[in-house]
């Protein structure tokens, strides 16, 4: 991905939402239900057609397929992958044990409800590429030549270990690191064919409150720099400019009380190969965090895409105030190392729809017009 010297790029995390006709077919397939392929594929080739070309109408630079194939942004691993089929995982986030009622609304969210992820009881391996190779080809007709101006999400070796919960592997890092060695080749299919890779990371993040009551900080560390390594590891073919991280607290609608500080895991997060990294910035719990750049210096290369749009209100951030919060990370680090981006997926399983859809293309014009005002502001 190149460095813009002339203004702020603007990009999202990946999800967006999907016709009810397409999400109703999807849901059917992680439910068992016969659904007719070819009648699917051409469903979801069309509808990234379709995303394409209304994600450029509202001038977002850096664009993707709105994860149109995928059931979600973390299970459609099982998919791909070979040793999956333990018995269903179930978690609790640390944020919604005292809120029974709030609790019970999330979990009731139609779109879990149609989400399957069955533990790991064999070992990992490659089942198929099939699924990556039309996701390339259905960006490719949907893109034309222009691939260095999209981007592709993959569930990192972290956040699938976390979904998809360990009956095989001795240990953890076993584990991970199996996951690890399988993603190499879906990662650098998509770095092959011209596009930025995109990592999802919540695992550095969420991953202290979703299954983990009673970890401390100093141990959820370990493990989120043992994470790291395996990323590294999964990537290590692929250049730095051409990956990008996204860090996730958990795109729920909970209270996030329980949520770490950035300031706790940000040492660790850098350490990780990828050039750009995308982070919650916009919602009640973290927009305060951008005074953590007043004193930490930004590794040279790196490349911070602050959310500046929330995804889980549907308040439509104004223009104005998302030029503020680009141009206040532009101050602090540079304006050739700011992207804008979301906080998160809009849709980041099917069916999730805690915005309105028509709501969502809003918020990404203003994050547009946002980001043209920011330029105007920094590069006079």
């Amino acid at each position: 991905m190149a460095r813009s010297t002339e203004k702020f790029l603007t990009t999202h995390v990946g999800s967006l939402p999907r016709e009810k006709d397409l999400m109703q077919m999807m849901w059917a397939v992680e439910d068992g239900i016969p659904v007719d392929e070819q009648a699917l594929q051409e469903r979801v080739h069309q509808a990234v057609l379709d995303i394409v070309s209304r994600q450029r109408a509202l001038g977002i630079d850096i664009v993707n397929d709105g994860e149109m194939s995928k059931p979600s942004y973390a299970t459609y691993i099982k998919d791909r992958l070979n040793g999956f089929g333990g018995s269903e995982n179930s978690y609790v986030f640390a944020d919604l044990v005292d809120f029974p009622n709030l609790a019970r609304r999330v979990g009731e969210d139609p779109a879990r409800q149609h989400r399957h992820a069955p533990g790991c009881k064999g070992p990992i391996s490659i089942k198929m590429t099939d699924d990556v190779d039309t996701d390339i080809r259905n960006m490719q007709q949907a893109a034309g030549q222009d691939m260095e101006k999209v981007f592709f999400s993959s569930a990192s070796p972290g956040v699938t270990s976390i979904f998809f919960k360990n009956e095989y592997y001795t240990t953890h890092e076993e584990y991970v690191f199996a996951i690890a060695e399988a993603m190499k080749t879906e990662y650098e299919a998509i770095a092959a064919a011209g596009a930025t890779l995109q990592i999802d990371c919540p695992d550095l993040a969420m991953g202290r409150h979703m299954n983990s009551s009673g970890v401390t900080l100093a141990d959820f560390r370990k493990r989120a720099a043992l994470h790291v390594e395996a990323l590294n590891h999964a990537v290590a073919n692929i250049p730095a400019e051409q990956l990008r991280m996204h860090l996730c607290w958990g795109n729920y609608g909970g209270p996030h009380h329980c949520d770490m500080n950035f300031a706790d895991i940000i040492d660790i997060v850098m350490q990780a190969k990828p050039q750009t990294l995308l982070f919650e910035a916009a919602n009640p719990r973290h927009a305060h965090e951008w005074a953590l750049f007043e004193d930490y210096r930004l590794p040279e290369g790196k490349i911070l895409c602050p959310g500046v749009v929330e995804c889980q209100s549907n308040y439509i951030e104004h223009p104005q105030l998302i030029a503020q919060r680009i141009k206040r990370y532009a101050d602090l680090v540079g304006r050739e190392n700011v992207m804008a981006g979301t906080d998160c997926g809009f849709s980041i399983h099917v069916g999730q729809a805690s915005i309105d859809p028509q709501v969502v293309w809003l918020k990404l014009q203003s994050l547009a017009e946002g980001a043209a005002i920011a330029s105007q502001w920094c590069w006079k």
